[in-house]
Order: C-alpha cells, then structure tokens, then sequence
C-alpha cells in the first residue's frame, strides 16, 4: 500500500511539475509546451522607424497624453544620426530630439550571429527600440524636435576617459532644452543632463519626461523549453519590481504608481536590459502606454517645478543600456539589480549567484565554478541527503522480504497492508523517510537553476574542449545524454517498486523530464549533471556503509 502510495505522489509531483511548466510558459506570454492552446491573437510587425507616432489611447494619463500629442503633430523631418564610440559601446544617436537610437555591445556577440556585436537598441524596419526624451507642458522641445550638435569628439581615444555630446534645440515655447550625454570609459551607462533655459517674458512650467520605446515582438532565437521574461518594468520602493505585459497595456489592465520620489522604469529581455534612472527625491509619475500598432512606451515624467524668465534648471538622468551584470546594476541604482529576474526564490538566488561569483573568481572558468557551486551544495547537505539515501538502502534491504509477502497474501490486501506495516516497525523503516530531506532542497536547487539561466557572464563562456558557449546548447547532445544515463542510473539505484505500473512510472518520468535538457544551456545541463554523478556517488557510498551491496533493479515491463 505505501508502495502505491509512493508511485500516486510521485505521479501527482510529475504531473503538477508539467502544470506550472506550462503556467509559467503562458505567465511569461509564451505557448505551453504539454497542452498548447490555440491563439487569437493577430500577428502584428514593427511600424516604420519614420511614420509619425498615434496618439495615446483616452485612457491614458493626462501626462502620457502631451506626449502623444506632441508625436501626432510633428512633422517628418530630415535630419542625420551621429556616431560615437566607447571602448564598450557603439551608439547612434538622432538629431530629431538628441534620442539614443541604437546601441552596439562591443563585448558581447550576437547569440544567432557569433561574427556579430549584440546590438539592443536599434532603429529599422525590423526593430524599433528607442530612448528618447523632452519636455510637455507647452509647445515645449521634446523628442521630435529637431536639435543641433555642438562640436566634439566622437570617439574615446586613449588617454581619455570619456566623451561628451550637447544637443541643442531652437527655442520653443519660451524654452530652449540643452541635451548632454557623458559617456565614460568601461561604462554601460550614460549620464544625461537637460538644461532647461526660459528664453521668453512669461514664466513657465514644463516637464521633463523619459522614456524607453519598444516594438511588442519577440526575440530572435527563443527557446520553447525554457521561458524568459521580455517587455516594461518599473521600480519604486512601495511597488518593488513590477513586470508589466505587452498585451496588459494593449487592454489597459495594469497599475503603476502615479505619485513617487524614487524609482526607474526598464525594458527587459533575457540577459540584457535598458533603464531610465533618476535621482531619489525627484517627483515623477510613471507611465506605460500603447504609442502605435505593436509599439509601446514605459516612462517618468518629472516635475520642473515654474521657471521665471531668464533662469534655468538642469535635470539629471541615467540612462542605461547593457548587460544584467548584477555587480554592476546594483552599484547604479537600489533595485536595478531586478532586472535580472529570479523570480519568486530571489532571496535563495542572491546568495547563491554571490557564491558562484567568488567561485569564478577563484578558478576563472565560468563551467568549472558551476561545478564547485554544486560540490559546495551536495556538502552543505550531506547529512540531510545521507538521511534519505540510508532511508533508501534500508526500504532496498526489506524488499525481498516485501515481496515475497505480497506475493503470498496478494489474495487478501487488508492483511498485506497489515503485514508490511509490521515489518516497517520491526525494522525501523519510514517508507517516506528519503523524500523529506530531498524536498527540503529543491527550492535550492531550483534556485541554482535561474541564476544559471539568467547570468549574462554565461554567454560565450567556455567550459572545456567542444563547450565553447555555456548559455548555448551542448553542440553534440554529450552532456544531455550523461545526465540522461545518470538520471537512469539513480533509477536504477532505488528500490523497485513491485507492481509493474509503478516501474513504467519510475522508468518513464525520468525519461520524460530528461528530453527537455537536449534544448538548454550547456551551463544547466552540466549543473544537473554534477548533481547526478554526486547523489549516485554518495548513495553508492551509504548503501555500502549499510550493508546493502548496490544493485541495478532494471525495469521489468511485462
């Protein structure tokens, strides 16, 4: 009876494993991959770089609603983009509002086109993914309007630690609004200023707003074995991280704080991310909203607060645009760091990706820390996975005696069940001894699991000999197919069970689940893999110490 037991919860914990795979697919607007449900949902392409911006749907806010105006009146025209150089980056920028049109990664390759640089931002027929700022509040300078580039260098020559470019705009409005953009040496980020100078008689009192611009498709590549997040996200200190849907703002079904003093807003994909940042004790209202057919906005508009004639008031932002290097995004701004999503085990994933990095530090080789990361696990739950395995050896050692009782009393279940019963307390033996221990670590585990698939130090990180690429598939299936035998080869380990629907069962999940590991990342693979060659290693270890010669129960599917 506990044998049935036993095979019911792991049938249960099979199948609720399938379900919230397929939940967290359709929750990270992906198709599920178990039960797939037909979509109605048209496909839509990116709009023209050049076609002039809708405006913004009624609901919008009032804010939001300016600057939609704002893109509906604009004019189309000719202007010219201009391009700059880091030792990290390539940016083009446009002097139809001074906007940061396109960003090249001069570190990082393309993952469909290794020949390539990875480009995030992008302006084109194909891409539209855009930074762009301006003022509302009047017919104020905002980001079509066309600005002039003071003189400078375009390039970060040696000796140089950074670079500046200064836009400026024809006066508008009684306003005239300076653009500086300082790009440093090693830096993903840009620090923007925007001067604010009140040219006319009358005082006024413009806004200045941020804002990311994206098409709503999806990225080139995606996997349909694991599922990213992609698309707006925003960041206050009463909110905490929040993702926002494409098609929640297509429908108008999401909230954001209207009112902050602190706080950035982001566009998110797998492995890189850009942000809008402003100092804390800024006013600001945060905003998304539909700009045009699959093109949509996240933003703040700041508060200027009332500018007398002749006077001017400069605005600080960051802008950032590069890799989720958690180092790096936590130094910038409280939050940032959440951009590189762990999900709901964040509080387990931080530590744990802190131990890997100081591992990497150690060994300089991204595969070789994944391995030591999990040796450090399996140590740190020796005793509780010793638990479980002397629990294991001890049901394989009473299981000859197990079945040669139901096989004499399988006429007269009620006595069996009294009979194994017995023979569980005379020999000490707690049938759900060995789950426990193992449940107690899979929130680790799974952990362990989002910060490999989420670290962006993982893409083009070599391992050893044909594993060049740890976020890329295992080229020749060598290491899915390990982990595979190993899955099989624990299997084999446990005590069989003696019904034989509860062998296929035991014998075919591992299968099942295994399948998937041919589509992910070496880096995954070779983490459960580790786990597999340890658990089998300790567990040959125990049942030795026990008394209990390991044996192979190969399946008996007849």
């Amino acid at each position: 009876m506990n044998d049935i037991r036993r095979t019911i919860l792991w049938v249960i914990f099979g199948f609720s494993m399938v379900l919230l795979w397929d939940q967290w697919q359709l929750y990270n607007g992906r198709v599920a991959t178990f039960f797939p449900a037909p979509s109605n949902k048209p496909a839509v392409s990116a709009p023209m770089a050049e076609t002039p911006s809708a405006a913004a749907p009624a609901s919008a806010a009032p804010a939001s609603q300016q600057i939609a105006a704002a893109e509906a009146k604009a004019e189309p025209i000719r202007r010219e983009k201009i391009e700059v150089r880091s030792d990290v980056l390539a940016l083009s920028f446009d002097t139809e509002g001074g906007s940061l049109v396109r960003a090249e990664f001069l570190k990082h390759s393309d993952a469909n086109q290794a020949d390539k640089n990875f480009v995030l931002l992008e302006q084109s027929k194909e891409r539209v993914y855009l930074a762009q700022s301006g003022l509302i509040g009047g017919n104020f300078p905002n980001h079509k309007t066309l600005m002039t580039l003071a003189s400078g260098p375009r390039e970060l020559k040696e000796g140089r630690d950074q670079i500046e470019l200064r836009f400026e705009s024809p006066e508008m409005g009684g306003v005239q609004l300076v653009k500086t953009y300082i790009i440093q040496r090693g830096h993903y980020d840009l620090a923007v200023k925007h001067e604010l100078i009140n040219k006319g008689a009358n005082p006024v009192v413009p806004q200045l707003y941020v804002q990311l611009v994206r098409d709503g498709n999806k990225l080139a590549g995606e996997s349909s074995f694991y599922s990213t997040f992609t698309g707006p996200a925003y960041y206050t200190e009463a909110k905490k991280y929040q993702k926002i849907e494409f098609s929640d703002i297509e429908k108008n079904k999401f909230e954001v704080d209207k009112q902050a003093d602190n706080g950035y807003v982001a566009m998110v994909q797998h492995y890189f991310a850009s942000a809008w940042l402003m100092a804390k004790g800024i006013q600001r209202e945060i905003f998304m909203r539909k700009v045009d057919t699959n093109l949509y906005a996240a933003g703040m508009i700041a508060t200027v607060g009332e500018l007398a004639p002749g006077a001017s008031k400069t605005m600080d932002a960051t802008l950032f645009a590069g890799p989720q290097e958690e180092n790096r995004l936590e130094a910038l701004s409280p939050g940032l760091e959440l951009v590189k999503d762990y999900g709901w085990l964040t509080i387990l994933a931080k530590p744990l990706y802190w131990l890997l990095d100081q591992l990497y530090k150690l060994l300089h080789n991204w595969g070789w820390a994944i391995v030591a990361l999990v040796v450090v696990l399996k140590i740190a739950f020796y005793w509780l996975n010793a638990k479980a395995y002397a629990s294991m050896a001890k049901m394989k050692a009473i299981n000859p005696r197990i079945m040669e009782m139901r096989e004499r009393l399988k006429s007269n279940p009620q006595q069996m069940q009294q009979e194994m019963m017995k023979i569980y307390r005379e020999e000490k033996v707690n049938p759900m001894g060995g789950c426990l221990p193992i449940m107690i670590q899979i929130p680790f585990f799974i952990a362990l699991y989002w910060v490999l698939l989420s670290s962006v130090e993982m893409r083009n990180a070599p391992w050893i000999g044909w594993i060049q690429d740890l976020s890329a598939m295992d080229p020749y299936y060598i290491l899915p197919l390990l982990m595979t035998l190993t899955t099989l080869l624990q299997t084999a380990l446990n005590p069989a069970p003696p019904d034989p629907m509860q062998a296929k069962m035991m014998w075919l999940m591992p299968l099942i689940f295994s399948v998937m590991f041919f589509f992910f990342p070496a880096g995954l693979v070779l983490y459960w893999l580790t786990n597999n060659i340890l658990s089998i290693a300790q567990q040959w270890l125990i049942n030795t110490r026990m008394g209990v010669p390991p044996q192979f129960n190969l399946p008996k599917f007849k």
